[in-house]
This record gives C-alpha cells, structure tokens and sequence, in this order.
C-alpha cells in the first residue's frame, strides 16, 4: 500500500507477538480505543487488518487479528504501522487543522500564524510565528487551516 492509498492517520504500532495464538501486543496511539472493536478493519502496508478481539493490557492491547492464528503469523506482523480514516467528532481538534491558522484571541487581535505544535504534560502548547506559546486548552473555535480563536488570560500576550 503506498501513502496516497492509505488513510490519513496513524493511530498505532504493532509492537511483537504475544502468546502462541496469532495475538499481537499494539500501542495505539490514539485515544479512540474503538478503533480496536471486534470486526474493525485498519489498514496497513501488509494490506487491511481485520480486528476479531482485542484487550486492554499495561497501557497497550492484546489483538487478535482475522487470519493470524500462530505465533510466526503475528511475528511477521511485527514493527508494523496501523492506520485508520479520521472519526468525526466535532469535540476533537485535529492537529493537521492547526498549522497555518491565524491565532486570534476574544477581542480580535490577531498573534500570529501557527508554525507547530509542541507536546506538554498540562496542555499540548501552540507554537506561533510570533514567538508566543498558547495552550490548547484556550482555544474556543477552529477554522481548519484558517482561524483559531482563543481566550486566554489577561499577559498571555505581553
């Protein structure tokens, strides 16, 4: 499967083989943990996997796949992406949503143009072409690739 044919997101890794029965141990990296739900499918470079059980464990799952009943079966799998299409959900900021927006706050001033997004333990934090720094958690409304609005409190911006 090349990129173009695959859907948009990564949402986890097949970490090793887990036992004699086809199991696998995945990291999901999202936090939709329907994803792993029985008969669901997920692409992947070696072609579709079809999801029959899977189980929470230590922060990661146990997978039974459609079709990978041996040990060898789920070894070949080993190292190996998975992907799935977005899950609408008009609660979720999308991070590829972010880059390029204008950053305005309550009063509508513009601050910047998004450049990245920086991983931190309180709140994943904005990066703008101006320099500043804004937490996820202030941001009230997004435009894909457009507009963020936020509302943030009084010398964020100073």
């Amino acid at each position: 499967m090349s990129a173009d044919e695959r859907p948009t997101l990564e949402v986890g890794r097949i970490i090793k083989a887990h036992g004699l029965k086809g199991q696998v141990l995945v990291d999901l990296w999202s936090d939709r943990v329907e994803r792993l739900a029985a008969g669901s499918e997920l692409a992947s470079d070696r072609g579709p996997l079809v999801v029959l059980a899977a189980a929470a464990h230590q922060n990661r799952f146990i997978v039974s796949f459609e079709g990978v009943t041996t040990r060898e079966g789920a070894e070949r799998l080993r190292g190996v992406v998975l992907y799935a299409e977005r899950i609408e959900d008009d609660d979720v900021i999308w991070i590829d949503d972010l880059f390029g927006a204008t950053v305005v706050d309550a009063e509508g001033v513009e601050h910047g143009v998004v450049t990245s997004v920086e991983a931190n333990p309180a709140s994943d934090l904005l990066v703008l072409d101006s320099g500043h720094l804004v937490p996820l958690t202030f941001v009230t409304n997004v435009i894909a690739n457009e507009r963020i609005e936020v509302d943030v409190p009084e010398g964020l911006f100073s």
